[in-house]
């Protein structure tokens, strides 16, 4: 789609066109299409059919405002959820913040977030037609005059005068993921001096960024949403008193550290903790196992806390271990057939088996349900069968 028929779709017949294929589901495209194309234009109604199916996917990171929202292909895919944005947004307006420059602001997710929180957004990016869905966003949502798009280079762009600077780095590129984060667009280090150019700043980066690249000056976060790693972010300005953070959603749950040394390791015990992965990302299984209290780890390379006592903690979530053996399918398989085990949770760290294959392998069958962990106790493989428990 270029920003011809883009525009096109916010005339009066093109929203009535998105009215009329609203909900419209993939076995129905074909005849809704042959029936609108004999009153209006096959591009428009080309382009109303394809903006519906990016709605619908898109409701899995914004929600309901999805059905007034507009997307491209790249902007779904690569926009923060809702839920994400908002958490950064309030900390921001947390710090003070009341005018920020969001740059590399693409279809404007973040940008939402943060004027919904109150704050005045300059949202900047090269693209003219991620531009044009970034200025209808705003309009649909109501937030035009807290949000300025902006075509432009951010490496041009003037940010001072504004509270903080937010830059969100393309990490894709014609070939796939970018890992190299000097490859980024624009690349980390002029990012990092973004952040640092203003009281607040903050950088998007990959979850899985090595701890080395993180700047001193710099809090690194991770975030997870449902138990998933959804993104990290380095922080400048905050003064913040621990390098590390790793926030949890649903709920804020946030754990700070990044200095204490090393847990033992120890034998497997009654209960299994398995941190959150934005605990592990951050480096903060020290953390959590001092919450635990006597916690100790199973392997020392490995991020699995073992401990005689039952604590709630949402950083890690518990499994009561009933049965620790080496590593045997065949010996698991009879558990399974003798236990009449039909529901299996299979969960694997420090170990190759893939867990579909081998539940294809255990063939399980049974009113009954079980935890099974593949992990490995220094050289050994090993398999540890519990129960997960009522949160």
């Amino acid at each position: 789609m270029d920003t011809e028929n883009f525009d096109a779709l916010l005339t009066d017949e093109g929203r009535q066109l998105l009215d009329e294929v609203r909900g419209l589901t993939p076995n129905a495209e074909l005849a809704a299409a042959t029936r609108l194309r004999r009153a209006h234009p096959p591009e428009l109604v080309s382009a109303a059919i394809g903006q519906e199916r990016l709605r619908q996917r898109a409701r899995a990171k914004f929600g309901a405002d999805a059905e007034r929202m507009f997307f491209t292909p790249d902007g779904v895919e690569q926009a923060t959820r809702s839920s994400v944005a908002d958490l950064r947004a309030a900390r921001f307006a947390a710090l003070g913040v009341r005018r920020l420059a969001d740059l590399c602001g693409g279809i404007g997710g973040d940008a939402i977030a943060l004027a919904r929180a109150g704050i005045s957004v300059l949202a900047v990016d090269r693209d003219p037609l991620t531009c044009a869905v970034a200025a209808a966003n705003a309009a649909a949502l109501g937030l035009a005059d807290r949000i300025e798009v902006r075509r432009a280079d951010v490496t041009e762009t003037d940010t001072s005068g504004f509270d903080a600077v937010f830059t969100d780095p393309a990490r894709r590129g014609a070939r796939g993921r970018i890992f190299d984060p000097e490859a980024y667009s624009p690349p980390l280090s002029w990012a990092i001096g973004a952040g640092r150019s203003a009281r607040f700043g903050a950088l998007k980066v990959a979850p899985g960024i090595p701890h080395e690249a993180v700047p001193e000056d710099a809090e690194a976060e991770w975030v997870s949403d449902g138990g998933d790693v959804k993104e990290a972010v380095l922080w400048f300005g905050t003064g913040a008193e621990h390098p590390h953070r790793a926030t949890l959603l649903p709920g804020g749950h946030t754990l700070t550290g990044g200095r204490l040394p090393d847990v033992a390791a120890g034998p497997v015990r009654r209960y299994l903790y398995e941190p959150d992965g934005a605990v592990i990302r951050a480096h903060l299984v020290a953390e959590t196992a001092e919450l635990l209290g006597d916690a100790t780890l199973l392997d020392p390379h490995i991020a699995y806390l073992t401990s005689d006592t039952l604590t709630r903690t949402p950083f890690a979530t518990p499994y009561e271990i009933t049965d620790v053996l080496p590593f045997n399918v065949k010996k698991l398989r009879a558990l399974v057939r003798e236990r009449q085990l039909g529901t299996l949770t299979i969960k694997k760290r420090g170990f190759a088996v893939e867990p579909d294959e081998l539940r294809k392998k255990l063939r399980p069958e049974g009113v009954n349900s079980a935890v099974i962990v593949l992990t490995r106790i220094g050289t050994a493989p090993m398999m540890l069968l519990g129960r997960g428990l009522p949160v």
